[in-house]
């Protein structure tokens, strides 16, 4: 055989290519698999949310159960939680627990306890016994998640979040009212720096000492809070707490979506292009917005989808743009050039 010709040592490569060739491929199948599950996923959800608005809840509770299917049972927390609601209001309790329960036991550990309680749409299952013992096991969660919450920290963290948002909240009525290169607006910059300064210095004082924390310790304002002076921060800092992030992201203790805003920002300012479309810019010249360059433009949505976010088009409306692929090629094209 021809194989007795090949030395060991190619042999033995020629072996660890097909090897990896091989795992390339099934790697590619896996992602591609994941990809469409997601889309149909989100496709589902959507059209769930459309019945549940129109009053059909039986229609919205089957949708959800569809999008369920296609990621093997598995589902966001939010859809869960809408999937009981539509049934409650269907009148399906046994449903409706399932997957009530489900979200609290087995899940994601339900501790909403104050929204689970009030909500309205779930109004039908308070007369059944289950009830009771479900929102036992959900105040349980809640004690559970919240019995390493550091209150002084949550507190400083936020002032950074309000002192953050401060200057960035008057920019758009400062333009309104006195323009984009009025004294106004260079006073309102100049104490923006200020702040942004101060609270990194803060932040990065403690993510240096304790580490990315959680909600569970420092509440959803104080993740944002950190997350914002970063984002916030030139790209230096930006590059150094990336892989804090993202680890945070894989353990479960920061969103996703923020860290594809993070990661577009760094790719613009590293003079590449953004990944997911979350950055808008605005022409100097006739101060119309546009979402800025993007890697492969036609794909944009199947990469949000991977992401939890919404379309491309739905997000760019609130600042009056249209999305078209032709369109947003030829300006990448022109400012390629210059």
């Amino acid at each position: 055989m021809n194989i007795l010709n090949v030395s060991p040592n190619k042999l033995s490569i020629e072996m660890g290519k097909r090897k990896y060739l091989i795992f390339v491929i099934a790697l590619f199948i896996t992602n591609l698999t994941l990809g469409q599950s997601q889309e149909l996923y989100s496709r589902f959800t959507a059209e769930a949310l459309q019945h549940y608005k129109s009053e059909e809840y039986l229609r919205a509770a089957k949708s959800y159960e569809r999008a369920f299917k296609e990621f093997e049972g598995k589902a966001y927390p939010n859809d869960r939680y809408n999937a009981a609601c539509a049934y409650s209001l269907a009148g399906n309790t046994e449903k409706a627990f399932g997957h009530l329960f489900r979200l609290a036991e087995s899940e994601s550990k339900y501790r909403n306890l104050k929204l689970i309680s009030t909500d309205a749409d779930l109004n039908n299952l308070h007369a059944d016994q289950r009830w009771i013992d479900l929102l036992n096991v959900v105040a349980a969660n809640k004690a559970e998640y919240e019995k390493a919450y550091d209150e002084v920290l949550a507190a400083e963290l936020d002032t950074i979040y309000e002192n953050d948002q401060k200057y960035r909240k008057r920019t758009r009525e400062i333009e309104e009212q006195h323009g984009s290169e009025s004294e106004e607006m260079t006073s309102n910059k100049i104490m923006m720096q200020r702040t942004d300064s101060i609270n990194l210095t803060r932040v990065k004082s403690i993510l240096d000492e304790k580490g990315w924390l959680g909600a569970n310790v420092v509440g959803a304002r104080g993740v944002s809070a950190m997350f914002l002076v970063i984002l916030h921060a030139d790209l230096n800092i930006q590059l150094e707490y990336l892989p804090m992030i993202r680890e945070a992201v894989e353990m479960g203790n920061f969103n996703v979506r923020n860290l594809a805003l993070l990661e577009d920002k760094i790719a613009l300012e590293e003079g590449g292009r953004q990944i997911y479309g979350t950055q808008i810019s605005r022409d100097t010249a006739s101060g119309v917005y546009y979402v800025s360059p993007l890697v492969e433009p036609e794909k944009v949505n199947e990469r949000r989808s991977n992401v939890g976010l919404g379309k491309i088009e739905d997000y760019i409306k609130r600042w009056d743009i249209e999305w078209d692929v032709d369109k947003h090629r030829e300006r990448d094209e022109i400012l390629d050039r210059k």
